[in-house]
């Protein structure tokens, strides 16, 4: 079977330890979660779960039967087999003397991320995309040194009026 990353929706009811049971079930089934947000959802007391994790249709079926056997799971969407509209937000703080800074400005420039702090030898980026996009400038910041990074996870949508 070939192994390949799935993008999970999943609807629960918004209370306390939901989160935990969630994670927990990946954990005790030996499933690895790449990436996991949650926010409020278009339905009040619901939040979506946007789970990024990596196996084959069988392991994803597995998770997604196990997924609904928690009482607070309200709906459960494989979004990766739909065309999909994926974002990530990472802010990465790298050292930046201000002799660096034009070339890190362009950097920033090239990627469509922004500058949003500066400091006497710092500078914090915010870049917004994909997965792949916040990789890539990670690596090509990387010799300026990076002091912090901190990356959102991956939140996404299907494309168009499907729902």
């Amino acid at each position: 079977m070939k192994t390949t990353k799935h993008t999970i929706s999943v609807l629960v009811n918004d209370q306390p330890g939901v989160l935990q049971r969630v994670s927990g079930l990946f954990g005790r089934r030996g499933f690895n979660i790449e990436s996991i947000t949650v926010g409020e959802s278009e339905e009040k007391g619901l939040s979506r779960m946007i789970i990024v994790t990596t196996g084959d249709d069988n392991t994803l079926e597995q998770v997604e039967k196990q997924l609904y056997k928690i009482v607070d799971v309200i709906k459960v969407v494989d979004l990766s087999s739909n065309p999909m509209v994926a974002r990530e937000v990472a802010l990465i703080k790298i050292h930046a003397e201000p002799a660096n800074r034009p070339e890190i400005i362009s950097i920033v420039e090239t990627f469509r991320a922004s500058v949003v702090d500066i400091g006497p030898t710092s500078m914090i980026v915010q870049v917004v995309g994909d997965t792949d996009k916040i990789d890539a400038i990670v690596e090509v910041l990387r010799p300026y040194r990076i002091k912090e990074l901190a990356r959102t996870g991956v939140t996404a949508m299907i494309r168009g009026s499907a729902k």
